[in-house]
């Protein structure tokens, strides 16, 4: 077997690895959003695609695979419909900013028309190959994929994972495996204890809102948006917040599927006491202080959050929750840089601060999976270089054969 890295090796972004053997199984097909839309190199023919997740970095890139063939797309059926709603969302944005599409609506059909719908430990037969999918304990529908051969060697693949509970998820399952293809996005860095930040966060929103402030809380639409819902709820302010952009959308479809969700009742809850925005009314409503506002996007590259940025009064602050890759407008924030919003670079005045709830794994929950795994092979994808390259040295002193591809690379496996 060899495993071929089209994109998510060196970087955060574009994951894309390609898996030849007797059978060619394509492991997501993203893209890479900053200032531009970056893409992955091309995949060619494939049997079948196997789709971790719905975040764009993973999916976004996924219908080119069906411009002249109509290989079996196999993922969870939450993951298709989240899924279909970004990648239409991004066909949208690059028609208002004329980018142009490197695939059509045409393409976006075939995708889901051949999707298969799997649940967790399901098997599906490609070729000679298993598949099987595993909770990820990422967002709703996220699967670690595990494929086996003719040998009884399995592969896994963990797509974005999150070892340890979260308030709608359980941690994710465990893989044992052969060959370790892992994301390594937190390989330097532990996040912190979860129950002593959310104490932190709430106490600083408190504050902003009892101060007639706006609390504006960026988000992603898929996963965090329904986490940040559920814990509002939780404590007591979900009828302070206004929610705006995708996240109404994004939940309607996670609740659609809430078998794979923990606690759905605590999020349908959240759903009845928020403030939907539908009118431009409702966001002045949302502007007028002793508020919290819950919007899309998640690292200021795009969506409503560019509306509010610039209309906040002075007791507002900004509540950075998750990663900020490098070139986004999140970015920019954080190492104090302007901004840039709607053709104009504006420095941003507010203050801001950060709070890691992150759904990936950190780097003790990394090592502490990838040991249990008991993998002879490891392969550290989806990390910045140094992160990346940092891991696989150190899995190289505890004995493992750990590699830290780039982009273009070949390897060749005992499968």
């Amino acid at each position: 077997m060899e495993i071929r890295f089209l994109g998510g090796a060196g970087e955060v972004g574009r994951s894309g690895f390609l898996i030849e053997g007797s059978s060619r199984i394509l492991l997501d097909y993203g893209i890479k959003l900053d200032h531009k839309t970056e893409y992955p190199e091309e995949a060619g023919h494939v049997d079948a695609f196997v789709l971790s997740h719905a975040h764009l970095d993973h999916s976004g890139f996924a219908p080119a695979l069906y411009d002249s063939s109509l290989p079996m797309a196999i993922g969870t059926a939450p993951t298709r419909d989240l899924s279909e709603l970004l990648i239409e969302d991004s066909i949208k944005i690059n028609r208002l900013q004329r980018t142009g599409q490197k695939f059509v609506k045409r393409e976006l059909r075939a995708f889901l028309n051949s999707y298969v719908p799997c649940g967790y430990n399901d098997r599906v037969d490609v070729g000679e190959y298993a598949v099987t999918l595993h909770n990820a304990g990422h967002i709703s529908g996220s699967a670690i994929t595990s494929v086996e051969g003719r040998k009884g060697r399995v592969l896994a693949y963990t797509g974005d994972f999150k070892p340890v509970p979260q308030l709608l998820h359980h941690g994710a399952d465990l893989v044992k495996c052969d060959i370790l293809i892992t994301e390594s996005t937190y390989a330097l860095k532990d996040h912190p204890d979860r129950e002593e930040l959310r104490k932190k966060f709430t106490a600083d929103v408190k504050d902003v809102i009892d101060s007639n402030g706006v609390a504006l809380i960026p988000v992603f639409a898929v996963g965090r948006a329904q986490e940040m819902l559920a814990m509002l709820e939780e404590e007591g302010l979900a009828g302070r917040a206004y929610i705006d952009g995708m996240a109404k959308s994004a939940t309607e479809i996670v609740m659609d599927y809430h078998s794979f969700i923990d606690n759905p009742g605590l999020l349908q809850k959240a759903m009845d006491n928020v403030n939907w925005i539908r009118t431009p009314r409702d966001r002045q409503r949302a502007l007028a202080g002793g508020t919290i506002i819950v919007t899309t996007a998640g690292m200021l590259n795009g969506g409503p959050v560019l509306n509010y940025l610039t209309r906040l009064n002075r007791n507002s602050r900004i509540f950075l929750t998750g990663y900020q890759a490098e070139g986004t407008n999140g970015r920019n924030l954080m190492e104090g840089r302007p901004l840039e919003i709607d053709d104009r670079t504006i420095k941003v005045k507010t203050p801001f601060s950060s709070y890691d709830f992150s759904a990936h794994a950190g780097r003790s929950d990394l090592y502490d999976y990838i040991r249990r795994a008991d993998p002879e092979t490891v392969i550290c994808v989806h990390g910045e270089r140094e992160s990346s390259k940092s891991m696989a040295e150190e899995l190289k002193l505890e004995g493992f054969d750990a590699r830290a591809p780039m982009i273009g690379e070949r390897i060749s496996l005992d499968f």
